[in-house]
Protein backbone atom coordinates (compact mmCIF):
# COMPACT_ATOMS: atom_id res chain seq x y z
CA UNK A 1 0.00 0.00 0.00
CA UNK A 2 1.42 3.61 -1.03
CA UNK A 3 1.72 6.31 1.49
CA UNK A 4 -0.02 9.64 1.21
CA UNK A 5 2.56 12.32 2.80
CA UNK A 6 0.58 15.01 4.46
CA UNK A 7 3.01 18.11 5.38
CA UNK A 8 1.52 19.42 8.55
CA UNK A 9 1.64 22.87 9.21
CA UNK A 10 0.60 24.04 13.05
CA UNK A 11 0.30 27.58 13.26
CA UNK A 12 1.31 27.37 16.87
CA UNK A 13 4.99 27.14 18.44
CA UNK A 14 3.12 27.09 22.14
CA UNK A 15 4.27 23.86 24.15
CA UNK A 16 0.87 22.53 25.08
CA UNK A 17 -0.38 23.94 22.10
CA UNK A 18 -4.07 22.72 21.39
CA UNK A 19 -3.82 22.71 17.44
CA UNK A 20 -0.86 20.96 17.53
CA UNK A 21 -3.54 18.43 19.57
CA UNK A 22 -5.54 19.07 17.19
CA UNK A 23 -3.60 18.09 14.66
CA UNK A 24 -2.37 14.57 16.02
CA UNK A 25 -6.05 13.79 16.62
CA UNK A 26 -6.60 14.43 12.81
CA UNK A 27 -3.94 11.92 12.12
CA UNK A 28 -5.48 9.10 14.18
CA UNK A 29 -8.70 9.35 12.30
CA UNK A 30 -7.59 9.26 9.27
CA UNK A 31 -6.13 6.15 7.53
CA UNK A 32 -3.76 4.13 8.03
CA UNK A 33 -1.95 5.21 4.40
CA UNK A 34 -1.96 9.02 5.27
CA UNK A 35 1.38 9.73 6.88
CA UNK A 36 1.20 12.93 8.82
CA UNK A 37 4.75 14.63 9.34
CA UNK A 38 4.76 17.72 11.15
CA UNK A 39 6.75 20.83 9.76
CA UNK A 40 8.75 22.73 11.91
CA UNK A 41 9.03 26.39 11.02
CA UNK A 42 10.23 28.13 14.89
CA UNK A 43 13.98 27.84 13.31
CA UNK A 44 12.78 30.01 9.87
CA UNK A 45 14.57 33.49 9.89
CA UNK A 46 12.25 36.72 8.93
CA UNK A 47 11.34 36.72 5.03
CA UNK A 48 13.47 39.20 3.53
CA UNK A 49 13.52 39.37 -0.15
CA UNK A 50 17.35 39.97 0.04
CA UNK A 51 18.06 36.64 0.95
CA UNK A 52 15.61 34.91 -2.61
CA UNK A 53 18.80 33.85 -3.97
CA UNK A 54 20.45 32.30 -0.87
CA UNK A 55 17.99 31.07 1.51
CA UNK A 56 18.80 29.82 4.41
CA UNK A 57 19.17 26.19 5.55
CA UNK A 58 15.72 26.18 7.28
CA UNK A 59 14.23 27.73 4.55
CA UNK A 60 15.46 25.41 2.18
CA UNK A 61 14.68 21.94 4.00
CA UNK A 62 10.81 23.35 4.57
CA UNK A 63 10.95 23.70 0.71
CA UNK A 64 12.42 20.08 0.11
CA UNK A 65 9.44 18.71 2.89
CA UNK A 66 6.56 20.89 1.43
CA UNK A 67 7.82 19.25 -2.35
CA UNK A 68 8.20 15.49 -1.06
CA UNK A 69 4.54 15.94 0.26
CA UNK A 70 1.32 14.62 -1.61
CA UNK A 71 -0.89 17.38 0.34
CA UNK A 72 -0.52 19.73 2.93
CA UNK A 73 -2.63 20.36 6.56
CA UNK A 74 -2.99 23.56 7.86
CA UNK A 75 -3.93 23.54 11.76
CA UNK A 76 -3.87 27.36 13.18
CA UNK A 77 -5.15 29.56 15.97
CA UNK A 78 -6.40 32.87 15.51
CA UNK A 79 -4.56 35.91 16.64
CA UNK A 80 -5.87 39.32 16.71
CA UNK A 81 -8.53 38.19 13.65
CA UNK A 82 -6.00 36.64 11.68
CA UNK A 83 -3.37 34.01 10.77
CA UNK A 84 -0.09 34.13 13.12
CA UNK A 85 3.02 35.76 12.15
CA UNK A 86 5.25 32.34 12.20
CA UNK A 87 2.52 30.73 10.11
CA UNK A 88 2.75 33.45 7.56
CA UNK A 89 6.38 33.99 7.76
CA UNK A 90 6.39 29.85 6.47
CA UNK A 91 4.78 30.91 3.87
CA UNK A 92 6.46 33.73 2.52
CA UNK A 93 9.88 31.67 3.05
CA UNK A 94 8.52 28.84 0.94
CA UNK A 95 6.66 30.75 -1.90
CA UNK A 96 10.17 32.44 -3.03
CA UNK A 97 11.79 33.32 -4.86
CA UNK A 98 9.05 34.51 -7.07
CA UNK A 99 7.96 31.73 -9.69
CA UNK A 100 9.34 28.99 -6.77
CA UNK A 101 6.74 28.65 -4.36
CA UNK A 102 7.20 24.93 -3.34
CA UNK A 103 3.34 25.19 -2.32
CA UNK A 104 2.38 26.02 -5.92
CA UNK A 105 -0.71 23.06 -6.88
CA UNK A 106 -0.44 21.50 -3.34
CA UNK A 107 -3.89 20.23 -2.23
CA UNK A 108 -4.94 21.64 1.40
CA UNK A 109 -7.15 21.55 4.04
CA UNK A 110 -7.09 24.24 6.73
CA UNK A 111 -8.38 23.87 10.12
CA UNK A 112 -8.00 24.85 13.72
CA UNK A 113 -8.93 25.45 17.23
CA UNK A 114 -9.42 28.53 19.72
CA UNK A 115 -10.51 29.25 22.95
CA UNK A 116 -13.01 32.20 21.47
CA UNK A 117 -16.55 31.57 20.36
CA UNK A 118 -15.99 31.96 16.90
CA UNK A 119 -12.38 29.45 17.14
CA UNK A 120 -10.45 30.27 13.97
CA UNK A 121 -12.81 31.22 11.53
CA UNK A 122 -11.75 34.92 10.62
CA UNK A 123 -7.85 33.37 10.51
CA UNK A 124 -8.75 30.75 8.20
CA UNK A 125 -10.61 33.48 6.13
CA UNK A 126 -7.16 34.97 5.77
CA UNK A 127 -5.44 32.01 5.38
CA UNK A 128 -7.79 30.82 2.63
CA UNK A 129 -6.88 34.16 0.90
CA UNK A 130 -3.58 33.72 1.00
CA UNK A 131 -3.48 30.11 -0.02
CA UNK A 132 -5.62 30.81 -2.73
CA UNK A 133 -3.10 32.95 -4.44
CA UNK A 134 -0.03 30.36 -4.26
CA UNK A 135 -2.28 28.49 -6.40
CA UNK A 136 -3.05 25.97 -2.98
CA UNK A 137 -5.96 23.93 -4.12
CA UNK A 138 -7.40 24.39 -0.72
CA UNK A 139 -10.93 21.97 0.61
CA UNK A 140 -13.84 24.56 1.23
CA UNK A 141 -16.12 22.26 2.63
CA UNK A 142 -16.73 21.86 5.38
CA UNK A 143 -15.81 24.55 7.62
CA UNK A 144 -14.35 23.12 10.56
CA UNK A 145 -13.08 25.93 13.54
CA UNK A 146 -13.48 24.24 17.18
CA UNK A 147 -14.03 26.19 20.32
CA UNK A 148 -11.67 24.58 23.14
CA UNK A 149 -13.86 23.69 25.86
CA UNK A 150 -13.58 21.43 28.28
CA UNK A 151 -13.64 17.99 27.45
CA UNK A 152 -12.88 18.62 24.02
CA UNK A 153 -9.79 16.19 24.18
CA UNK A 154 -9.60 13.25 26.31
CA UNK A 155 -6.90 11.95 28.39
CA UNK A 156 -4.77 10.90 25.48
CA UNK A 157 -5.20 13.85 23.59
CA UNK A 158 -7.43 12.44 21.45
CA UNK A 159 -10.96 14.02 20.09
CA UNK A 160 -13.51 12.94 23.00
CA UNK A 161 -16.22 11.06 21.82
CA UNK A 162 -19.56 12.45 20.82
CA UNK A 163 -20.79 15.03 18.26
CA UNK A 164 -17.47 16.64 17.86
CA UNK A 165 -15.39 13.69 17.06
CA UNK A 166 -18.17 12.57 14.36
CA UNK A 167 -17.83 15.79 12.35
CA UNK A 168 -14.57 15.59 12.66
CA UNK A 169 -14.06 12.27 11.35
CA UNK A 170 -16.79 13.42 8.45
CA UNK A 171 -13.97 16.15 7.93
CA UNK A 172 -11.16 13.91 8.12
CA UNK A 173 -13.10 11.69 5.17
CA UNK A 174 -13.71 15.04 2.96
CA UNK A 175 -10.34 15.94 3.36
CA UNK A 176 -8.63 12.68 2.47
CA UNK A 177 -11.27 12.56 -0.48
CA UNK A 178 -10.26 15.92 -1.61
CA UNK A 179 -5.93 14.89 -1.21
CA UNK A 180 -6.83 11.88 -3.30
CA UNK A 181 -8.68 13.27 -5.79
CA UNK A 182 -5.79 15.73 -6.35
CA UNK A 183 -2.98 12.78 -6.70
Amino acid sequence: MSQTRIAVIVGSLRKDSFNRKLALAIAHLAPSDFNFEHLRIDDLPLYNQDDDGNQAPAVKRLKSEIAASQGLLFVTPEYNRSLPGVLKNAIDNASRPYGQSAWAGKPAGVIGVSVGAIGTAVAQQHLRNVLAYLDVPTLGQPEAFFQNKEGLFDDKGHIAEGGTKKFLQTWVGKYVAWIKSHA
